[in-house]
């Protein structure tokens, strides 16, 4: 796995392959052919771990207390600045057929479950019982995605806006998760 992320960092998604990696490892070109039957065998057993790896990250967050979606949502932004190339392979790639690689769209919704099992504890939800779940939990994963993007962008160095300030407007916007969770929908007066 480590060679193939190594292929990807180096040269880009489209230059994987098992031959590339072979030669990484200095192996003949038939040996990973031994482990992986294609490209998207190996792609999709690297996005696999990346999850993995990603769940773990977000779980280790979860106290079982009131502060676990302000955790989770640190956790989510930490791990997309430490770990870009896997939060891209995860995120902003195209997968491998879903339906050819179970192991890995498992791991896609632990991850959303996670959140998922924080919100239904959240003092929200205890309020009010007939709130959907999954919603809360899309609009929460939404935004932090959104924001994780925004501040991998090149251009925001452009902006003229230092780490300091950053860091306030980004607390900001975590805030406003909460504020937003606890405003009503459309409708729902």
């Amino acid at each position: 796995m480590v060679e193939a992320l190594a292929v990807i960092d180096a040269e880009g998604l489209e230059a994987l392959s098992l031959r590339a990696v072979a030669r990484r490892l200095g192996v003949s070109h038939q040996a990973p052919y031994k482990h992986f039957p294609s490209r998207n065998a190996l792609l999709a057993e690297v996005v696999t771990r990346a999850y993995e790896s990603f769940v773990g990250h977000l779980r280790a967050q979860v106290h079982g207390d009131e502060d676990d979606l302000s955790r989770l949502g640190d956790a989510y932004l930490d791990y997309a600045r430490s770990h870009p190339l896997q939060y891209r392979l995860m995120f902003g790639t195209p997968l491998p057929e879903p339906d050819e690689h179970p192991e890995m769209m498992a791991r896609a919704r632990e991850a959303f479950d996670v959140l998922r099992d924080v919100l239904s504890r959240h003092p929200l939800r205890q309020a009010d019982p007939s709130r959907d779940p999954d919603s809360d939990a899309m609009f929460v994963w939404a935004t932090v995605h959104g924001l994780a993007g925004i501040l991998d962008f090149e251009a925001m160095e452009g902006l003229g806006i230092d780490a300091e300030r950053m860091n306030r407007i980004v607390f900001e916007a975590m805030q406003r998760i909460g504020v937003g969770l606890a405003g009503a929908l459309p409708g729902d007066a």
